[in-house]
C-alpha cells in the first residue's frame, strides 16, 4: 500500500486500472465503464498515472486475438475504456497471460482484476476501492452457482472449499480484487514472471500478496453443461493441488470420512454435512435451497476427487492444458 497524501481529501481519489479479460463485450463490460471516474474526480492531478498527463480511472479489456469479437469494439469505446490484445499464451493459461499483459499496459499503479461472469453493482469500483484506503489489498468473495445439474451439486462443496476459504484464509479472488503495484511482495517483475508460467492468476496472485476479504459475495455462474462443470471440478483441484498441497490432502481425507460417514451411519452423517452446509450458507446469506444437496455430493466426492487427481489435462475456455507442476504448463488445442 503506497504512502498516502496527507493534504488529499475525499475529492483526490487515486485512480485504478481495472483488468477484465474476456473475448465478448458483456455486460459487465458496460457495468464497470459506468463505474470510471474521469480526470475531474482527481483535481485535474497527475494521481501518480503512468504514463499520462492527467489521472483518470481506466478499463483494459483484454482479449486473446484480434479475432476476438470484442476487438471489433476498438473503435467504438466507452471514454477510458481500451480493448488490450494479449496474444496466445504459451506455457501458461489464456487468463493468466492477459492479466500479466494488463498490468504491463495499465495506466496507473492501483490495479483491480474482474470477471465478466458476475453482476457489477453501481457502487462495486467505488467501494473495492473505499476498501482498499481503509484495509490495503482486499478481495471480496465468490459464490459459485451452477447452471447445470452437476454444477448445482457442486454448490455446497464449492461453498465449503471456496467461498469459506477465500474469506478465511487469505486467498484472494480475481473476480474483485485490488492492490497496488508495491503491494506485491517480491516486486512486480517477479509476479508477472510467475504468472507467464503457470495455470492460476488467482494462485499466482495469493502466493505474492497479502489480501483480506471483505464479507461481500459476488454470485458467479458456473458450468452449464455437464462436461463443462466436470471441466471445472478438475481444474479447482488441480489449483488447490499446486497452490495448497497441504489444504488438498485435508479436503480429501475429509472428503472421504464424510462419505464413509454417510454410507454407514446415514442419519448421522447425512445431518452432519447438511448442518456443516447449511451453516456456511447462513454464514455468507446464501439463499439457495441447495445446501440440501451437500449429503449426495460428499458421497460422489471421493471418486470424482480420484478421478480429478487421474486426470493430466483439462480444458478450459476453448485450451486444454497439460499442467505437470507448478511452473510446468503445456498448452495443446481442445
Amino acid at each position: 500500500m503506497t504512502d498516502s497524501d496527507p493534504t488529499a481529501g475525499p475529492e483526490r481519489p487515486t485512480p485504478v486500472s481495472v483488468l477484465l479479460p474476456t473475448v465478448r463485450w458483456t455486460e459487465a463490460c458496460d457495468e464497470v465503464a459506468d463505474q470510471l471516474r474521469g480526470p475531474a474526480a482527481f483535481a485535474g492531478g497527475d494521481g501518480g498515472a503512468r504514463g499520462g498527463d492527467r489521472a483518470a480511472d481506466e478499463l483494459l479489456v483484454i482479449c486473446d486475438s484480434p479475432d476476438d469479437p470484442v476487438a471489433a469494439r476498438r473503435g467504438d469505446l466507452p471514454d477510458r475504456v481500451r480493448v488490450l490484445v494479449a496474444g496466445e499464451p504459451e506455457g501458461c493459461s489464456g487468463k493468466a497471460n492477459a492479466i500479466a499483459a494488463g498490468m504491463e499496459a495499465a495506466a496507473n499503479d492501483r490495479i483491480a482484476w474482474t470477471d465478466d461472469d458476475f453482476r457489477h453493482p453501481p457502487d462495486w469500483l467505488a467501494t473495492l476501492d473505499a476498501d482498499y484506503e481503509r484495509r490495503g489489498p482486499t478481495t471480496e468473495v465468490p459464490v459459485f452457482v451452477g447452471d447445470d445439474p452437476l454444477g448445482r451439486l457442486f454448490e455446497p462443496a464449492y461453498v465449503i472449499g471456496g467461498t469459506l476459504a477465500v474469506f478465511a484464509a487469505g486467498v484472494a479472488w480475481g473476480g474483485a480484487v485490488i492492490f497496488e503495484r508495491d503491494d506485491l511482495r517480491d516486486g512486480e517483475a517477479a509476479f508477472l514472471r510467475d504468472l507467464r508460467r503457470t495455470v492460476s492468476d488467482d494462485g499466482t496472485l495469493t502466493a505474492h500478496l497479502d489480501v483480506s476479504a471483505v464479507d461481500r459475495t459476488r454470485y458467479v455462474r458456473a458450468g452449464g453443461s455437464l462436461r463443462g462443470s466436470l471441466e471445472r471440478f478438475v481444474r479447482f483441484l488441480t489449483i488447490t493441488r499446486y497452490h495448497a498441497p497441504r489444504a488438498t490432502a485435508f479436503n480429501a481425507a475429509f472428503g472421504v470420512a464424510m462419505a464413509a460417514l454417510c454410507l454407514f451411519a446415514p442419519f448421522i452423517g447425512v445431518g452432519v454435512v447438511t448442518a456443516l452446509a447449511g451453516a456456511a450458507y447462513a454464514r455468507f446469506g446464501i439463499a439457495r435451497a441447495t445446501f440440501l444437496l451437500a449429503a449426495p455430493g460428499v458421497l460422489i466426492a471421493p471418486p470424482l476427487m480420484a478421478y480429478a487427481f487421474a486426470r493430466r489435462t483439462f480444458v478450459w475456455g476453448g485450451r486444454r492444458y497439460r499442467w505437470r507442476s507448478l511452473f510446468d504448463v503445456e498448452v495443446e488445442p481442445v
